[in-house]
């Protein structure tokens, strides 16, 4: 047996790994994550992270039982809620800037910011300050709505990396 004719069976085993827990598990773990969360599409991608680290699991032969799949969920719930909490406050921090019009200099808020990346700073921005949707921020910048959420979600998770940076320094200097 050739090493490409193994491979070829590995590769076709480990798909059927993941098939086989995929349709044993996803409708389940849908469910599990729709009476937890706000919404279907908060659901539906969550549920997909799951199954993304059960592909990558299929392939060291993890075992890909419900109760382990019911795990990973488990812990995708728990980073999506920590996520969620944390952008929580930061929204709180940006409305409250919008409101009260621009802050002061050294707002760390706005430092904050400064440091994200250009694409992530500008649908942040139109978001929280500008008050539009994903699919309106989408038109504007001739992008997908999923786009546009995945940056929103990248610019919400660096800023507050960037913010806890800057507690923890502040704290440190005291």
């Amino acid at each position: 047996m050739s090493l490409q004719t193994m491979g070829e069976r590995v590769d076709l085993e480990r798909e059927e790994r993941f098939l086989a827990a995929h349709a044993a598990a996803h409708d389940r773990i849908y469910r599990y994550f729709r009476r937890r969360t706000d919404g279907a599409a908060t659901a539906e991608d969550l549920c997909a992270e799951v199954f993304r680290i059960v592909w990558e699991k299929s392939a060291h032969g993890d075992d890909l039982s419900a109760i382990v799949l019911f795990g990973i969920a488990k812990n995708v719930l728990r980073n999506h809620d920590r996520s969620v909490s944390r952008s929580a406050g930061l929204i709180g921090a940006l409305r409250l800037e919008r409101v009260y019009g621009t802050p002061a200099e050294g707002s760390a808020v706005l430092d904050g910011i400064d440091h994200l990346d250009s694409k992530e700073r500008e649908v942040l921005l139109l978001t929280y300050w500008d008050g539009l949707t994903a699919v309106e921020v989408s038109q504007l910048l001739n992008t997908t709505a999923t786009a546009v959420r995945m940056r929103l979600h990248r610019a919400r998770k660096e800023l507050g990396r960037i913010l806890q940076k800057q507690t923890v320094s502040e704290g440190a200097t005291e």
